[in-house]
């Protein structure tokens, strides 16, 4: 999944980043494999959120105003979903800082964040969730509803695994 995401990224950005923790000799060589790059969460114990904040950092360090965010436990969702969260991120207001994939009721990634959403995703408390962000900012954000299950899907377990490779076929 991580190489099929990277490769699906690659294809609409101008970069990748992989943030990773104490994985990082297990993941770097299929990373630069992909030709992303890779950011090292110094803390990863602190959990989620705050590799959520190292990569966005590693975003705005690279002279970047906005950023395409996903988690690699998310399966890489359909090149159109993408290019609908791209499009309705382009034509959005100024006051849209954030495009987020709906399915069925249920918000999910990849989701594209602008430089103001960025910014509130940093002054954050490291004990915060993205969740709880977005929440606190939805009238600025922009829910996209898509016809793509995988916006919504979760990758945790060799079962859930193995679910999504018979839904796949």
């Amino acid at each position: 999944m991580l190489s099929a995401g990277i490769h699906l990224l690659n294809s609409v950005c101008d970069f990748v980043t992989v943030v990773v923790g104490k994985n990082r000799a297990l993941l770097a060589p299929t990373i630069y494999a992909e030709g992303a790059s890779l950011v090292s969460n110094p803390d990863p114990a602190r959990g989620q959120f705050s590799s959520l904040q190292v990569g966005l950092c590693d975003v705005l360090d690279r002279g970047r105003d906005a950023a395409v965010v996903t988690l690699v436990d998310r399966p890489p969702v359909s090149p159109a979903t993408l290019k609908s969260l791209h499009h309705a991120f382009t034509i959005s207001s100024h006051e849209v800082w954030a495009v987020v994939p709906e399915f069925k009721g249920s918000h999910g990634h990849p989701f594209l964040a602008a430089k103001e959403m960025i910014e509130v995703f940093l002054r954050a408390p490291a004990t915060s969730t993205a969740r709880e962000i977005e929440h606190e900012n939805q009238a600025h954000i922009r829910y996209v509803p898509v016809d793509d299950p995988q916006v919504a899907m979760n990758i945790n377990t060799p079962e859930d695994y193995e679910a999504l490779l018979t839904w796949s076929l």
